[in-house]
């Protein structure tokens, strides 16, 4: 008898693996959890892996205070659900502590920020290993990472220095002070996590459909949410739209699409057309050409 995995089940059954080789391996792992639909999936795919038991291993939002709300609602309500511990930090807090210093300039942003507050966090909790939800087809930098990707004694990754991975092993040994970050989703592309997401009808975040906002129109074409961190310059013009996000990060940084797509299956209809990539409307990528590169090898996720 012939048993064939679908493709979804296949990869299901990598992350699962991959969360259950982190349990086995280190100490003190956490799950990095934005409210975002990567994220969100991670943590199901823990549940997958360890329930009916806790997860062995907290939650850590890295709050840049220019969420959206409709975010940190979804966060609120899925930590109540699964009753998982989730700990927050604050990059407010590293500004006060004079850890960073505020942007300013044009496109002002608190996403390279998250950086030194992450750090702090690994360092106060002493985490080993931190579980994230990118993926290698999301952008150039990401490409390049392993599953398990090692990170020294200052955070900071070096893209020769990882470890090759031959079949499903992967070498967690690490010195103090030095720690991994793991990506159980790296296989995966934007399509899949949408069909996953369709499949297990998971619950995500209002943002990626298409919904009415404020937003201003930048003469480059690009549309940017109103709020109150980002208001409009001379050139931008302000108007409703129907659009929806493919990130929900920083507002100050994530730009909307206009769409229409109202459920998972039509956003997986929507992204099979689309020309281009995930990040594409993420400002702060846009700054340089290895721009997320760079803040990588400093220790950004």
């Amino acid at each position: 008898m012939s048993f064939r995995l679908g493709h979804l089940v296949a990869l299901e059954s990598e992350a699962v693996h991959i969360m259950r080789e982190v349990a086995a391996q280190f100490e003190r792992p956490v799950l990095l959890f934005s409210g975002g639909k990567d994220s969100t999936v991670l943590v199901h795919l823990a549940e997958k892996a360890f329930r009916p038991a806790r997860f062995p291993f907290p939650l850590l939002h890295i709050d840049t205070g220019h969420n959206f709300p409709e975010t940190l609602e979804f966060r609120d309500a899925l930590v109540a659900r699964t009753g998982e511990r989730l700990i927050v930090r604050s990059v407010q807090d590293s500004i006060d502590r004079g850890r960073v210093s505020e942007e300013t300039g044009r496109h002002p942003s608190r996403n390279a920020l998250q950086t030194v507050t992450l750090l702090d966090a690994i360092q106060e909790f002493r985490f080993d290993a931190a579980f994230g939800g990118a993926r290698r087809d999301e952008e150039k930098a990401r490409a390049k990472e392993r599953v398990f990707s090692f990170r020294d004694e200052f955070g900071q990754w070096e893209p020769r220095n990882q470890r090759p991975e031959l079949w499903n092993l992967y070498n967690g040994r690490i010195r103090p002070g030095e720690h991994i970050r793991v990506f159980p989703l790296s296989n995966w592309t934007e399509t899949d996590i949408w069909s996953y997401i369709a499949s297990e009808r998971l619950e995500v975040p209002t943002l990626y459909f298409a919904h009415r906002r404020t937003c201003f129109r930048r003469p480059d074409g690009s549309l940017t949410p109103l709020s109150e961190f980002l208001r409009p310059e001379p050139g931008d013009t302000v108007e409703e739209a129907t659009v929806r996000f493919r990130t929900v990060g920083d507002m100050t940084c994530t730009g909307a699409l206009e769409s229409r797509a109202a459920s998972a299956e039509e956003v997986i209809e929507e992204v099979a057309v689309s020309r281009h990539t995930e990040r594409g409307s993420r400002v702060d990528d846009l700054r340089s050409e290895n721009s997320l590169e760079e803040r990588k090898r400093q220790g950004y996720f």
